[in-house]
């Protein structure tokens, strides 16, 4: 995550309760601006970038990949404004550069895949996973909270992974892949799911078991380094944060927002239940398996398993019960009006995924739906 670290802060509300602060990392594709495929543009785009932004840009795996991540912060009309001024930004950047930026988890339009970014780690990755190696882009978006401590990051991790399933479907962005619909809201995850350090995070005894799991997983050969711990939930290797990656990039600033701010009422909903000596439900690893899988192939359109007893629930039935769960803590953060009516806006236009079909349907042009997308990045 570029910028400071994402860190508690004390609030000065009157009890001097804490508030988290809370950052946003996304992933985007670069596309050809007539076809749609994607384009080996990383190095043309960040040319074209701010000098001044340099810091919050970066490279990502692929040349048709780049990367933004917001400074943490407090208030949620900060981490719109960074990501909204960094989305445009690198949108006008990527212009200039010929291509256009699309929020978007992977790319729609069959195409040539784009080499990867020449460094030596991922020269490493690619001589042992091989054919593992994505398509043309796999981009996701990643939120980070501040934790007081790794220990207490650790149990955060364990109540958090019940809920992560109903997160995915609200982030579903990737239904076409290699120019067809590929079944799926988010086919992202699906491919993604290839690699053997990808899964739910497992139910965790402590700190030293997160640690003892990570010098047994490098030594066994699926992860070459901790960075490689692709756990839908970790601990930063960098950051004092508990950080979840189980989305597809977001559409829209909005949609991000969004996202960011769920995230956050439900760490916060950890910590209380943390404090208050509440243990976490050991959900079984099969289960959660299935009901990520379901999120992924359904979004919020569909069916969801409702973790409490294995049966399938409207998606939305377990968004709302999750909205009910984290209310305090997103009304003590000053999120609850802003989730209420940005929820709205989701009902109304549907998620990601679902607006893509939408265009697709209209026109039978995955053109035009490259095109929608790079409208909706922008905003």
């Amino acid at each position: 995550m570029s910028g400071p670290v994402a860190e508690r802060e004390r609030d000065a509300a009157p009890g001097g309760t804490d508030l988290l602060t809370v950052g946003v990392e996304e992933e985007f594709l670069l596309a050809d601006p007539h076809t749609g495929t994607a384009v080996p543009a990383v190095e043309l785009v960040m040319e074209q970038v701010p000098a001044e932004l340099r810091g919050q840009v970066e490279r990502e795996f692929q040349t048709s990949q780049i990367e933004i991540g917001s400074p943490p912060g407090l208030d949620l009309s900060s981490i719109r404004h960074s990501l909204g001024m960094l989305r445009a930004e690198l949108a006008d950047a990527a212009e200039r550069a010929g291509v256009r930026l699309l929020a978007i988890g992977t790319g729609p339009v069959d195409g040539p895949v784009p080499p990867v970014v020449d460094k030596p780690r991922f020269d490493r990755m690619i001589e042992r996973f091989r054919l593992l190696v994505p398509g043309p882009g796999n981009n996701g978006m990643h939120v980070h909270v501040g934790v007081p401590d790794p220990d207490t990051g650790v149990q955060v991790l364990n109540h958090v992974r019940p809920w992560l399933p109903i997160l995915q479907a609200v982030t579903v962005n990737s239904p076409f892949a290699r120019g067809a619909d590929t079944g799926y809201a988010s086919w992202r995850s699906i491919e993604w799911e290839r690699w053997p350090s990808v899964a739910p995070t497992p139910y965790l005894e402590s700190h030293e078991h997160y640690q003892r799991l990570i010098r047994q997983l490098i030594a066994s050969g699926v992860m070459l380094d901790e960075g490689m711990l692709y756990w839908y939930a970790r601990l930063s290797a960098k950051y004092p944060t508990v950080e979840l990656r189980i989305g597809d990039v977001c559409p829209s600033v909005d949609d991000a927002v969004l996202v960011a701010a769920l995230v956050r009422g439900l760490v916060a909903t950890a910590l209380t239940d943390i404090e208050a000596g509440r243990p976490a439900v050991n959900t079984d690893h099969h289960l959660l398996v299935a009901a990520h899988w379901r999120a992924a192939h359904d979004g919020l359109e569909g069916q969801g398993v409702d973790l409490h007893d294995g049966e399938l629930r409207p998606a939305w039935e377990l968004l709302d019960r999750l909205v009910d769960r984290l209310r305090p803590e997103l009304d003590r953060h000053g999120d609850l009006d802003r989730v209420t009516d940005l929820l709205g806006g989701l009902r109304r236009h549907g998620s990601g995924a679902a607006r893509q079909r939408a265009v697709f349907e209209r026109t039978g042009e995955l053109v035009d739906v490259v095109a929608d997308v790079a409208r909706q990045t922008r905003g």
